[in-house]
């Protein structure tokens, strides 16, 4: 396994990271439930989030939408083969809900279909979740603006879940994802941000978990392989603040 990149320091002040958002403290939430599609979308997109509510007592869950067995790496150098990919993610996964001491349940669809799933009948599934859990917030994809098909069909199904629900629903958090000025001129800038430097080794942990995926971009940071200044900042940001719309 590659060795972990050394981290910069943690910013003393985000103020510039969060303008105008809401900060949240996951400390404060009665349940956290993170609903994407597949193994390490949870890490990099809401690690912190989740570690930061876990440690303090909050219970969270990741509900999963597939095996991730259509990964596109392989490990590297390859390890893991398309027959070996399911097995392989899924102890990935637990390894890195593991670190973030998070829980996990999978809903057992196949990579790269979920787009092609009945909508309805995915929502139903994610809403007896909801139900069952209780929890006080729910993140997942932005429909329309989370680049892969299945996070935008993940999304849209969470939505629908929780439109269904009778009496209070809980608070539903988006993420975005693309090129930051497209995000803000199509969105406005995110409502919500979590400070996560205090948790930011837990989140690069998570993210190393997930080595079949993840252990190529950890290789090109060491070397600082393929990264400009824009680049570093935006690896630098994503280990110190996590950003949120609601729905």
């Amino acid at each position: 396994m590659s060795a972990a990149p050394q981290l910069a320091p943690p910013p003393e002040r985000i103020d510039h990271l969060v303008e105008g958002m809401t900060l949240l403290d996951p400390a404060r939430e009665r349940g956290l439930l993170v609903v994407l599609p597949h193994p390490d979308d949870e890490s990099f997109s809401s690690g912190g989030t989740m570690a930061l509510a876990a440690d303090a007592g909050v219970p969270v869950t990741y509900l999963c939408g597939t095996f991730g067995d259509m990964g596109r790496r392989m490990g590297s150098p390859f390890f893991a083969t398309r027959e070996s990919m399911r097995d392989v993610r899924e102890r990935e996964l637990a390894e890195a809900c593991l670190v973030l001491g998070a829980r996990y349940e999978l809903l057992g669809m196949r990579d790269r279909t979920v787009e092609f799933e009945d909508p309805h009948v995915v929502a139903a599934r994610v809403r007896e979740v909801v139900e069952r859990l209780q929890p006080s917030t729910v993140i997942t994809f932005y429909p329309g603006h989370a680049v892969h098909p299945d996070h935008d069909a993940m999304g849209a199904a969470t939505v629908q879940a929780l439109a269904g629900l009778d009496g209070k629903r809980p608070q539903l958090l988006a993420v975005a994802v693309g090129d930051r000025a497209l995000l803000r001129e199509a969105l406005g800038p995110p409502h919500v941000a979590v400070d996560i430097r205090t948790v930011r080794q837990r989140k690069l942990d998570a993210l190393r978990a997930h080595r079949s995926q993840t252990e190529l971009m950890f290789q090109r940071w060491l070397e600082q392989r393929d990264e400009d200044d824009q680049a570093r900042a935006f690896r630098e940001e994503m280990l110190t603040v996590e950003r949120f719309y609601r729905l």
